[in-house]
């Protein structure tokens, strides 16, 4: 694929007309005609780094699988996902990942993709069942590859490239560098490109706050942080980490008791409810989330102001990926890690001040907006333009009052001030739209 097919995409579908640096450099590689390992902090634009050198890679379509991009998460699969989709052109791209319909999947796949994202197992298994051919595959991409070759993932990873016969170009992309790479991966005179040394700029963009708490048990320090924050002006995006999935569910029960609008993540939750909780931040109506480890890369998430280390970070790379969420591209960004009594503090972990809450404070923890479920998405050929209409038309919600519109396979969000959303539900529970009778309520707790 030719440079002048997919930047103009870039720059009219992504709003990017300039490429930086890096995404230049991976760019002109395509053209080296050797594997590329590609080192670069979280929220440098590293995605649509590897990306379009795959795309330059790519020959005229043929029905064939030219290209897959494993990565470690679901939630990382449909961010790539969403951002190739935009600039592929006339190429087809197929998400496979678990957690929703296999027969959606299957489906794409006989239509004949010519991009697979995948999750390592949902891939190896469509390759077992024969649902794809990965033998015409030329280019393979491994998205955070230290932790799609992690001890977790290394026998599936070894079979998926033992079915990988005719492999020309290999990228591998990560945050953090891997002692060593496994000899099945087979690197051929390997380009290394490390851009790590930006982290020293990226800390420059942090301020990392010691945040002492007189108690073991630090929800009463985190909640008096919380409204020290927002005594001001409401609450801005905060992600709160914590060590194990429940303490999410704890940390968040107590924190929506003191009237916080707040969310969950955690690997214990079904794909659809974590796709929930990621739009519920992203869209404000929640703009507080409380997750594990899971959420510290992989997720697309827009201008995080504030993280929160609620448990210390157990190893350098989880402090480094944790704060990546926040401080991206230009921004600036905000670190506050609680230490309790006697907490050791890890020597990885440096602080540029302590931060003392305010005793008085009550803040503005909650959101003047909510969130509204439909019961339908893209599969029932649901687009934002029709969803836009119906509650412009027949909610008689005016356009202002309407925020982000998220429309997946089988369900869409809406994110709309409180009161409209409060006056649609009241007036049932569901609705024609395009036609069809669909389920609209408001999404709680």
């Amino acid at each position: 694929m030719k440079e002048k097919e997919f930047l103009p995409l870039v720059a009219s579908r992504l709003g990017i007309s300039e490429l930086n640096p890096m995404q230049r450099r991976m760019l002109d590689a395509a053209s080296d005609k050797r594997d590329i390992v590609l080192l670069s902090p979280t929220g440098t634009g590293k995605t649509l780094a590897f990306l379009l050198p795959m795309l330059k890679m790519l020959r005229p379509s043929k029905g064939q699988l030219q290209a897959v991009i494993i990565a470690p998460s679901r939630e990382l699969v449909l961010q790539i996902y969403g951002v190739l989709r935009e600039i592929s052109g006339p190429f087809k791209v197929t998400p496979l990942y678990g957690g929703h319909k296999v027969e959606d999947e299957v489906n794409s796949l006989h239509a004949g993709a010519d991009i697979a994202v995948a999750t390592p197992g949902r891939l190896l298994d469509h390759i077992r069942r024969r649902n794809i051919d990965v033998v015409p595959c030329r280019i393979a991409v491994l998205d955070e590859f230290d932790k799609s070759l992690e001890l977790g993932f290394e026998e599936e990873m070894k079979k998926i490239f033992a079915r990988l016969k005719n492999l020309s170009r290999i990228i591998l992309t990560s945050a953090t560098r891997m002692e060593a790479i496994p000899a099945f991966i087979a690197l051929k005179e390997p380009l290394e490109l490390s851009y790590l040394s930006d982290n020293g700029e990226l800390r420059h963009r942090l301020r990392v706050h010691r945040v002492d708490s007189d108690s073991r048990d630090k929800l009463q320090s985190l909640l008096q942080l919380l409204r020290t924050l927002s005594k001001d002006s409401p609450i801005e995006r905060t992600i709160i980490f914590v060590n194990h999935r429940e303490s999410a569910d704890r940390v968040a029960q107590f924190l929506r008791s003191k009237g916080v609008d707040c969310v969950e993540y955690h690997g214990a939750l079904d794909q659809t409810d974590r796709e929930k909780a990621v739009a519920l931040f992203n869209n404000g109506s929640r703009p507080v989330l409380v997750a594990t480890d899971l959420a510290a890369r992989g997720l697309d998430i827009e201008s995080v102001a504030n993280v929160i280390h609620y448990h210390m970070p157990l190893q350098p790379e989880t402090w480094t990926h944790r704060n990546g969420r926040t401080a991206r591209v230009d921004a600036s960004g905000d670190v506050y890690l609680l230490a309790g009594p006697d907490e050791d503090i890890p020597q990885y972990v440096s602080f540029d001040d302590t931060f003392y809450s305010d005793p008085e404070a009550r803040g503005n923890l909650s959101s003047d907006s909510a969130t509204v479920f439909i019961s339908a998405g893209k599969k029932e050929k649901l687009s934002r333009g029709d969803i836009l209409g119906f509650l412009c038309n027949d909610g008689g919600i005016p356009s202002g009052e309407i925020g982000k519109i998220d429309v997946r396979d089988h369900y869409s969000l809406v994110c709309l001030k409180k009161e409209a959303a409060s006056a649609l539900v009241a007036r049932g529970s569901s609705f024609r739209i395009k036609g069809e009778k669909r389920k609209v309520s408001e999404v709680r707790n």
